[in-house]
C-alpha cells in the first residue's frame, strides 16, 4: 500500500477518471440500452459528479493542504453515494407495497435547475425498487454501492496514511538545513587546514634542532 502515499495526486486522478467512466456507462445504459434511471439513481450521478471533481481539483496541485482538503470533500460524496446506493439496494431487495421513492430528497431531485437545465443526465422517473439490469448477480445500485464504498476506502486510507507521516520540511527549511551542513563542513575543512599548516611549521622549526 506504500503507493497511496508515494503518489497520492496519481491515486485521486485514477478515482476521478474511474468516476467520469461510471458516468459515461450510466449514460450508455440510459440512451443506448434504454434503461430509464430513478431519482436515487440521479441523486447517486450527483455524488458521483462530485467525487470526480473533487478528486480532479485534488490531483491539480501537489501542495498538502489543498489536495487534502478536497479529498476529504470527496470522502464526504463517497459516503453519501455509498448511502444513497445502500438505501435503494435496500428497496429492491424488500420492495414496499407501494414502489416509490417517496416526496423526500430523492423525489424533490426532480425540482432541481440543473435537473432542467440539463436533463440527459438529471432526469428520470424509473421505478427505484425495479431490478432492470444485473452483472454477476448484482444490481446497478449494488455496483454503485461497491464502487462508493471502494472510493471511500481508497480515499480515507489515503488521508489516514498521510496524517501519520511525519511532515517533510518545507522548500525554506531543506534550504537552511543544508546551508548549516555546508557552513559546518566548511569550518571543519578550515580548523584541519590549521591544524596542518601549524603542524608543518612546527615540523619545520623542530627539524634542523633534531638533526644537531
Amino acid at each position: 500500500m506504500n503507493w497511496l502515499t508515494a503518489a497520492p495526486r496519481r491515486v485521486l486522478a485514477l478515482i476521478s477518471v474511474a468516476c467520469v467512466a461510471m458516468l459515461a456507462f450510466g449514460m450508455y445504459l440510459q440512451h443506448v440500452v434504454g434503461l430509464e434511471p430513478c431519482p436515487m439513481c440521479i441523486v447517486q450521478r450527483y455524488a458521483l459528479i462530485g467525487v470526480a471533481i473533487f478528486t480532479g481539483l485534488a490531483s491539480a496541485r501537489g501542495q498538502k493542504g489543498w489536495w487534502i482538503s478536497w479529498a476529504v470533500l470527496a470522502l464526504v460524496m463517497a459516503g453519501f453515494g455509498a448511502f444513497v446506493a445502500a438505501r435503494q439496494s435496500w428497496l429492491q431487495w424488500y420492495p414496499p407495497e407501494i414502489a416509490t421513492c417517496g416526496r423526500d430528497l430523492y423525489g424533490m431531485i426532480e425540482n432541481y435547475p440543473i435537473s432542467r437545465s440539463i436533463p440527459m443526465i438529471f432526469r428520470g422517473s424509473g421505478d427505484c425498487t425495479a431490478i432492470d439490469w444485473t452483472f454477476l448477480g448484482g444490481s446497478i445500485a449494488n455496483w454503485s454501492f461497491v464502487c462508493f464504498v471502494g472510493f471511500g476506502l481508497v480515499l480515507l486510507s489515503l488521508l489516514v496514511r498521510v496524517a501519520r507521516r511525519p511532515a517533510l520540511p518545507s522548500e525554506p527549511a531543506r534550504m537552511a538545513v543544508v546551508s548549516a551542513t555546508t557552513a559546518s563542513r566548511t569550518r571543519a575543512r578550515a580548523r584541519l587546514a590549521t591544524r596542518c599548516r601549524i603542524a608543518h611549521l612546527v615540523h619545520v622549526v623542530m627539524a634542523p634542532h633534531a638533526r644537531r
